[in-house]
């Protein structure tokens, strides 16, 4: 959920959980049932069909069914065009061009110009956000540097996310003229909305300009800029490791997706006026790609992101191939992804085997057994902190964003996704992921079944508090 060490991770992790569960604070939340979107479970056709507001009658399924190219055509692109535009009514945006970030290292050179080239502003919402430098330049010195020129600059931060973070950067980018927000702050006495300690806000965006946008899953963390040489030190301390992140730089007209859902967040926390300057420009094509921005919140009835995902993967015909920082799906998701792998589709997943929190590895690997025996492969990586959250799906389906495949990105988290259609991105994507595979050590079911009776009761009692995690 956030970089930060072995040692401070996990304390502040238990103090939000006993927030939460002091409160009530969504005790009774829950996945959505899926299964009311099937339009069959035979092993040959297992395709959710959802509309755009409710499910879809049999009449309807039978119609979308009918306009899919058969399951052994070769145009998959099309396919998922037809399932994702039943799926809503946000829109899936052509004329794009969409450059995968692999780490802070790739990304942080790329952000940073693109905040140097601002004329007319730049918005950042981030579960982290610290004042990281790259190449000698500070984010502070450089958000204060477009200030003096006239860029506005509105931020929202998350205050559990957040915490760590030194109050004097705040108080800086105040006094140079940035309006500044809070999510859901850890005070109830300061809180501009209703207080739920849990509901957090995981999105990281970056839109300058309205015309380059960025999202994904690295924080402005200090972790992100540990170069690759730095490994997993022997001591465990992960503020020095390296942290294996993606994000992905969007240009054209789908950034203005990534634009509305920063200011949803920040009418929603009651943020003060912004300046009126031209948020919204006009945004011709700049690429071949088809996108769609996607934000969830806990108050979501109907989760796009999650459904979304689950119904790339139940229409899946090729492969399924995932990344994560945090693996604990609910049971439910467990079981579409085990019944998807028995169906002969390639499931692969790279998951941590570091975390911030070494709990949530052990409650990942309290669901191996099941995804092994119908046919799954599972690399864990060793040599880096894990934290991406990316997949692709049949070569043409993809999504980069903030959401771990977990319950609390489901129903606790706001987070940010991009669907990406198109093969550029999803060729980008596989190559992305065979590269960590190579580096990862893949867990057989043999393996698995003869871990010791440490790690099994290891995985035992993460099992009891995986809800909170």
């Amino acid at each position: 959920m956030s970089g930060r060490s072995i040692a401070s991770g996990p304390l502040r992790r238990r103090q939000l959980l006993a927030l939460a569960a002091a409160f009530g604070a969504a005790g009774c939340a829950r996945t959505p049932d899926l299964r009311d979107y099937l339009a069959g479970d035979d092993g040959s056709l297992k395709r959710a069909i959802l509309g755009s507001r409710n499910p879809l009658s049999q009449t309807e399924r039978g119609a979308l069914l009918a306009s899919l190219p058969p399951a052994e055509s070769t145009d998959a692109l099309r396919r998922q065009l037809v399932l994702q535009r039943a799926l809503s009514q946000e829109p899936l945006v052509e004329g794009n061009d969409v450059r995968l970030l692999r780490d802070g290292s790739g990304a942080f050179p790329v952000m940073f110009r693109a905040i140097a080239t601002a004329r007319d502003h730049i918005n950042m919402e981030f579960f982290i956000l610290q004042d990281v430098e790259w190449s000698g330049t500070r984010l502070s010195d450089l958000l204060v540097e477009r200030m003096q020129r006239g860029v506005a600059v509105n931020i929202i931060y998350d205050a559990f996310g957040s915490a760590d973070t030194p109050a004097v950067l705040f108080d800086r980018l105040r006094k140079a003229g940035a309006r500044i927000v809070e999510f859901n702050p850890l005070n109830p006495l300061v809180a501009r909305t209703d207080w739920r300690p849990n509901h957090r806000d995981h999105r990281k965006i970056l839109v300058v300009d309205g015309r380059i946008g960025f999202t994904g899953g690295i924080n402005f963390d200090k972790v992100y800029q540990n170069p690759p040489s730095a490994g997993v030190p022997a001591d465990g301390n992960l503020e020095h490791a390296y942290w294996r992140d993606t994000a992905v730089r969007i240009e054209g007209p789908a950034v203005a997706g990534l634009q509305r859902l920063f200011f949803v967040t920040w009418r929603q926390q009651k943020g003060p006026p912004v300046a009126a300057v031209r948020y919204y420009p006009p945004l011709p094509p700049a690429g071949v790609q088809t996108v769609r921005i996607i934000g969830s919140s806990p108050t979501d009835d109907r989760p796009l992101d999650y459904i979304s995902l689950m119904t790339a993967v139940l229409s899946a015909e090729r492969n399924v191939w995932f990344s994560t920082g945090y693996f604990i799906p609910p049971h439910d998701e467990r079981e579409d992804l085990r019944k998807t792998a028995r169906a002969g589709v390639d499931v692969r997943f790279v998951l941590p085997s570091h975390a911030d929190m070494a709990a949530t590895i052990s409650a990942a690997r309290a669901t191996y057994g099941d995804l092994l025996e119908a046919g799954a492969h599972i690399y864990e990586m060793q040599n880096a902190v894990l934290h991406s959250k990316l997949a692709t799906i049949d070569g043409v389906w993809s999504v980069v964003g903030s959401s771990n495949l977990d319950r609390r990105s489901v129903i606790f988290n706001k987070e940010v996704d991009a669907v990406i259609l198109g093969h550029a991105t999803a060729s980008q994507v596989e190559a992305l992921l065979r590269q960590d595979m190579a580096e990862s050590r893949p867990i057989t079911l043999a393996g698995w079944r003869q871990r010791s009776l440490r790690e099994r009761l290891e995985e035992m009692k993460a099992r009891f508090w995986e809800y909170w995690m």
